[in-house]
């Protein structure tokens, strides 16, 4: 089991470096980083001002590496636009971030499960239709066109939830059901589909012929061999909620770290921007690497490779 974390650990480490590098290439060869801060009205002086101010004029490779020797040491740089350091306006942003991900995971845990379960003790039944109709409709369904329809259900016509801020749990409640459903439909696929593979092998045939309740045959034999495609799924789903939080925290006014990659993109926060970009790829990696040492305990045929 060592042997085969340590090599996950030195696939994420590579993996890291080549996010960061192209990270730091996309965000300073896609346009000049100097003309973006200094704005579309600027002249070519203030732009070459500004290039020799942030150190825009020394080699590509320079920069690059003394980005990631900051990182290796925890200096994120400062913020062009909030004139602050990035590490403070992660720490600040981070709390609603993580809730938002926390409340939404949960959706799509619960619901995912749930149908996916149901839906497998009798395919093709109409709880079984009704779940996959669901899933479909979920994942059709744009993130901010469902915002927008709960904004215009419970905060407008029916009153019963607030729209925008996060003072409150009851602030959360909105946004978390938009960012889960968006990922219930792949949940619910894979549960049901392992457990419809499970619940027609041998072994739960002989448990059923030797007398097991059902709810124990269920949950103690089934549910845990049809979860290790959907533990990899999930854990991904977490950095997927971390990440794809900016149009959900736009819509809902939400002060967390995808609202402030929307608002540092538009005032050409070089350093903010790409901060949050290696920040949400490294918790992809890292969580890429969890699911696959949770499956590998769950089964260790998988540690053998």
């Amino acid at each position: 089991m060592l042997k085969f974390i340590l090599k996950r650990l030195a696939l994420g480490l590579a993996v890291a470096f080549t996010v960061s590098l192209a990270t730091f290439l996309l965000l300073n060869l896609a346009a000049d980083p100097a003309a973006m801060v200094a704005g579309e009205d600027a002249t070519q002086d203030a732009i070459e001002q500004i290039r020799v101010q942030f150190g825009f004029d020394r080699p590509l490779y320079v920069r690059f590496f003394e980005w990631l020797g900051s990182l290796m040491t925890g200096d994120f740089g400062d913020s062009y636009y909030w004139k602050q350091p990035v590490f403070d306006l992660l720490v600040d942003r981070a709390p609603v971030t993580l809730t938002l991900a926390a409340g939404a995971l949960m959706v799509t845990v619960v619901v995912g499960l749930t149908l996916g379960v149901l839906a497998a003790l009798k395919p093709n039944g109409w709880l079984d239709r009704f779940a996959l109709s669901f899933g479909t409709a979920a994942q059709a369904v744009p993130n901010f066109w469902l915002g927008l329809i709960l904004i215009i259900l419970l905060g407008v016509m029916f009153p019963i939830l607030p729209v925008s801020g996060d003072t409150s749990w009851k602030h959360f409640v909105l946004p978390c059901l938009v960012l889960g459903t968006s990922s219930v439909p792949q949940v619910l696929r894979l549960t049901r589909t392992g457990m419809i593979e499970v619940l027609g092998s041998d072994y739960i045939r002989t448990a059923r012929a030797k007398g097991f309740r059902p709810r124990q045959i269920l949950f103690r034999h089934a549910l845990r061999n049809a979860l290790l495609p959907v533990v990899s799924v999930i854990t991904i789903q977490i950095g997927y909620k971390l990440g794809g939080s900016v149009i959900t925290e736009t819509v809902f006014a939400l002060n967390g770290l995808g609202r402030l990659a929307y608002e540092s993109i538009l005032g050409a926060d070089v350093p903010t921007v790409q901060m949050l970009v290696f920040f949400f790829a490294l918790i992809f990696i890292i969580l890429s690497i969890l699911g696959d040492i949770l499956n590998a305990w769950l089964d260790p045929r998988m540690r053998v490779e």
